[in-house]
């Protein structure tokens, strides 16, 4: 299958609003907890058009998460939604604790994920969220592609029994699925095939990786493009396969090179089948504020870094 990308861009933020606002309305079980950033993360529209299913908790993420826990204990399901910097680093003791450890019905959205935030500052910015969610047991963690997949994820969230975890972005990205598009859990998606080398990408990264693989394909290098939209459970075998397939790997994230898909990646080959291996990722740096392109090329994660990593392991194959 060949994915191209297109040219229309859609906010993930705005169809989760919009599909968090149908849901409140047709369950009854389901409420929304906002950190008081709904006009931010776009649940606002429950607020307005169905309020006796949201719920204002404030600048309290850790009371908001054990709230959630709560109405998750008598049947309801709760949707927590705040920037993912504050929901994996400022609540995670109430998270592992109350939600993870007893494996309750409570969906966790972290917005404004990654390193391109809106300029709202370093301490906004998540680059951690995938490694930390991705160490609780019983927790399923998702990094959307695209809008489209934001709602096919929410489908599955809401009739899944447990707690999930999902990163979006703030910007628009381009739409890369179909509204055919049916997503499964911890089964990646292969949208571009190729012979010599693989991309395993997940999130906001993919769009940039397959824009860098059609860059590679004029030069001759034939470019596989897996998106793994599912970091927990993920997809061994689809590793496995690409391994054997094109023999070299490069991973692409925005986020940290620790601990998040790049890791999770190297862990199934060193067991499984080990083959040369590069990040894409921001490095151990501290992130800034500043303009989303100046970012993207100062933290290495821009299309023309995927391009030369991949270049690079090549030389390694």
């Amino acid at each position: 299958m060949k994915r191209v990308l297109s040219t229309e861009k859609v906010s993930m933020r705005d169809v989760f609003g919009e599909i968090l606002l149908q849901l409140s309305i047709e369950d009854e079980t389901v409420y929304v907890l906002d950190g008081d950033l709904a006009n931010s993360t776009k649940v606002d529209t429950v607020a307005m058009k169905n309020p006796k299913k949201f719920l204002q908790m404030g600048i309290a993420e850790q009371n908001m998460m054990s709230v959630a826990a709560g109405l998750a204990t008598t049947g309801l399901q709760p949707w927590a939604t705040t920037f993912a910097a504050f929901l994996s680093k400022r609540a995670i003791d109430q998270i592992q604790v109350q939600i993870a450890q007893p494996s309750l019905n409570v969906k966790m959205v972290g917005a404004y994920s990654g390193l391109l935030t809106g300029l709202t500052g370093k301490t906004h910015q998540a680059l951690e969220d995938i490694a930390i969610f991705r160490t609780l047991a019983n927790m399923v963690v998702l990094a959307p592609a695209d809008s489209v997949e934001v709602k096919k994820m929410m489908e599955f969230a809401h009739k899944y029994k447990g707690p999930v975890y999902m990163r979006l972005a703030r910007d628009p990205y381009p739409v890369i699925f179909s509204q055919d598009y049916n997503f499964e859990l911890g089964k990646a998606v292969t949208l571009k095939e190729g012979k010599d080398i693989t991309i395993i990408s997940t999130g906001t990264q993919t769009s940039r990786s397959l824009e860098a693989a059609e860059k590679l394909e004029e030069e001759g290098i034939s470019v596989a493009v897996i998106h793994m939209p599912t970091i927990k459970p993920l997809d061994k075998k689809a590793i496995i396969r690409a391994a054997e397939t094109t023999g070299v790997i490069v991973t692409a994230e925005e986020h940290s090179i620790y601990g998040g898909l790049g890791s999770a990646v190297a862990e199934v080959l060193v067991e499984e089948k080990p083959v040369p291996m590069l990040r894409v990722g921001v490095k151990d740096r501290n992130a800034e504020s500043a303009p989303n392109e100046e970012l993207l090329e100062k933290y290495e994660i821009s299309v023309k870094y995927v391009a030369e990593t991949v270049k690079k392991a090549l030389k390694r194959k």
